[in-house]
């Protein structure tokens, strides 16, 4: 009868191990962050200025969607943290990345921002095109033809 005791707290103890961990899973699950929905009239007027959709926290990172609107060229950024991804929407763009920032100032903890860029990797973007600009590189839009429109992910 012992025995048949031992065994039953046995199994018992075994089976509160098992369903611990599914729990905790199903928790988590639980509360997991909710689906986000943009209808193209949002993102249509988020476009007309400029901003972020949303921001959140992925597994070990972080990101931020924005939208972004260019009518002209603009500074020479650099990211120690986080890597660009850029999709174009619309219009046109000579955009630099790489090389050496000329005049560069930091404007905020972990950002530089400069003149132009000595140097560097031209490339023409336009509607359709996606590029990803890790982090530390510097960029630049040296040329656009407006109206300028992407959608920028940032990750770190």
């Amino acid at each position: 009868m012992n025995k048949l005791k031992n065994v039953l707290m046995g199994l018992c103890v075994t089976a509160f191990g098992l369903a611990l961990p599914a729990a905790a899973s199903a928790a988590k699950q639980a509360s997991s962050p909710k689906v986000e929905y943009y209808p193209h009239t949002q993102v249509t007027k988020a476009f007309a200025k400029g901003g972020t959709l949303t921001q959140g926290k992925s597994g070990g990172g972080v990101y931020q969607v924005m939208t972004a609107r260019r009518d002209g060229p603009g500074e020479v950024e650099v990211h120690a943290l986080d890597t660009d991804v850029f999709y174009i929407v619309k219009g046109s763009a000579t955009f630099v990345t790489g090389g050496k920032v000329v005049d560069g100032k930091k404007t905020a903890p972990n950002e530089v921002r400069g003149k132009s860029i000595q140097g560097g990797t031209p490339h023409h973007l336009s509607q359709g095109d996606i590029i990803v600009i890790p982090r530390g590189t510097p960029h630049w839009y040296e040329a656009v033809e407006p109206p300028f429109l992407y959608l920028v992910i940032k990750v770190r």
